[in-house]
């Protein structure tokens, strides 16, 4: 599991969209979600991220270096766009499979692992609490994710789904 750091940008396009208009995904990975009256947070994961401990802080060249072109290919509207604020903050990317790793560690009795999400950490916490939950108290998990478990890394076997990371 490595600390990549990864940023994230505000703006607000001075577009009002009518219709419902939640997110927007594109296949280099550039995301958008329209937080209403027209502002929207966009991010992308880029090959270079810095991996670090300690570095949280935002630049707007990010932004407008790596992300915006490509915005304005897909919505030329996006040419008027300001740049609100923007944050940063460190994904525990799993370079295994890309996948959380979930579990009691093997010949470590009472060591449990919930890490190593890749950016995935906040649609997973509800289940993946849950499960923790269960395997500490000595239930039989509800969901299994089982799949998941550290004895995949100790075998060396990756989860994937097809040719990719499964989220």
């Amino acid at each position: 599991i490595v600390p990549v750091k990864r940023q994230v940008t505000v703006i607000d396009s001075g577009l009002r969209p009518t219709n419902l208009l939640p997110a927007i995904f594109f296949s280099s990975g550039l995301y958008c979600f329209h937080e209403g009256q027209g502002v929207f947070t966009c991010a992308r994961s880029r090959p270079n991220d810095l991996i670090t401990y300690d570095d949280f802080s935002w630049d707007s060249k990010v932004f407008y270096n790596s992300l915006w072109s490509e915005l304005l290919e897909v919505i030329p509207e996006f040419d008027r766009l300001k740049v609100k604020s923007g944050w940063a903050g460190l994904y525990a990317e799993n370079t295994f499979d890309g996948n959380a790793i979930l579990g009691e560690w093997p010949n470590l009795k009472g060591f449990f692992l919930a890490n190593g999400f890749s950016g995935h950490g906040l649609q997973q916490c509800h289940a993946v609490g849950r499960y923790i939950a269960e395997l500490i108290l000595h239930k039989s998990p509800e969901i299994d994710l089982s799949i998941f478990s550290p004895e995949r890394i100790i075998k060396n076997e990756p989860v994937y789904e097809g040719r990719s990371k499964i989220i």
